[in-house]
Order: structure tokens, then C-alpha cells, then sequence
């Protein structure tokens, strides 16, 4: 099938007037890009100067009194109780050791059990027993509301849902008027 000429000279036109959209659609794109590039540093510069301080500002509000408290009463349950509790077990484990060996140094010597008496041995194990389930026995704090582990917990889950859902709102959102071509450096055919 023929074309006129005419109609060959209006497809021309036409394709000649395509070429010059697509290339300022290919300018405009670019200037989008650049725009696009500041807009990414400038939300940098922003998080640096506004969003850091505001979040080292709370945590120290809210988050860093009960991570000091927690570490304070960590010292005081390691020094009150597991010290002293570990220093009995190793004093009891040194006296029985210490007993241990002078029984043996006794029987050694041909001096026999002596004035052992087993009703007295047992009042005194059952004792030292008692002083150290005593010491051991770790009085469990009253817990009132949440932990500062459950407080950052929250605070990360809530930034965290916060970013899908501006992700999705992003990804979801119709912008017609944004439409990149696959093949930048081809004109469409007429």
C-alpha cells in the first residue's frame, strides 16, 4: 500500500515532533534525576541536624535513667549477693579441704579418728548448709510496668512499621505524569 506524499510529509513532521518530545522527556527526566539526587542529600543533611539529635535527645529523656538503673542494680545484685554468695561456697569448700587433710595427716600419724564425734559433725555441715542457701537464695525484684528493653523494643517496631508503610504508600501511590521510558536513548517509531 502507497502513502501520498503528503501524507509521507505529515508522518515526517510527525516523527520529527516525537523525536522532540521524547528528547525534552529525556532532558526532563535527567533534571528529575538531579533534583532527585539534592532532595537525598539535603533529607541527609536533615537527619544530621534535626532527626540524630531529637533521638539521642529522647533516649537520654527517657531511655538512658533505665538503662543506668538496670546497670546499677546489676553492681548491686553482683556485689551484694553473688560475692559473697561464691565467697562462702569457696570458704566452705576450703574448710572441708582444710578437714580433709588433717584427718589424713591424723590417720597418717597413727593417732586414729581422735575425739571425732559424728552428732557434732552434722549439727555444724547442717549449719554452714543453712548460712550458705542463705547467701545463695537471690531475693527476685518487683517488676512495675515495662523494662527499658521493652520500651526500645517498641520505639524500634513502631520506626520499623513506619518505614514499611511509607514504603508501600510510596510503591502504591498513582503518579501518572512519572512515566520513564525502558529505552532511554531510542525514539519511539511512528
Amino acid at each position: 500500500m502507497s502513502v501520498s506524499r503528503k501524507r509521507k510529509k505529515e508522518l515526517r513532521k510527525l516523527q520529527t515532533q516525537a523525536n522532540k518530545v521524547w528528547e525534552s522527556q529525556q532532558v526532563l527526566v535527567g533534571q528529575a534525576g538531579d533534583i532527585a539526587r539534592e532532595a537525598g542529600r539535603q533529607l541527609g543533611h536533615y537527619n544530621r541536624e534535626q532527626v540524630v539529635p531529637a533521638v539521642q535527645h529522647s533516649y537520654e529523656k527517657y531511655a538512658a535513667p533505665y538503662v543506668n538503673q538496670s546497670v546499677e542494680t546489676g553492681r548491686k545484685i553482683y556485689n551484694r549477693n553473688l560475692v559473697p554468695a561464691a565467697g562462702a561456697v569457696v570458704g566452705s569448700a576450703l574448710s572441708v579441704w582444710d578437714a580433709a587433710n588433717d584427718t589424713r595427716a591424723r590417720l597418717a600419724a597413727g593417732r586414729g579418728f581422735g575425739g571425732f564425734d559424728v552428732a557434732d559433725l552434722q549439727k555444724k555441715a547442717d549449719k554452714y548448709g543453712a548460712k550458705a542457701a542463705k547467701r545463695l537464695a537471690i531475693a527476685e525484684p518487683k517488676k512495675s510496668g515495662i523494662s527499658a528493653g521493652g520500651v526500645i523494643a517498641i520505639l524500634f517496631g513502631l520506626a520499623a512499621a513506619a518505614g514499611v508503610l511509607y514504603a508501600a504508600w510510596q510503591t502504591l501511590r498513582a503518579d501518572d505524569e512519572l512515566w520513564v521510558a525502558d529505552d532511554p536513548l531510542r525514539a519511539p517509531d511512528a
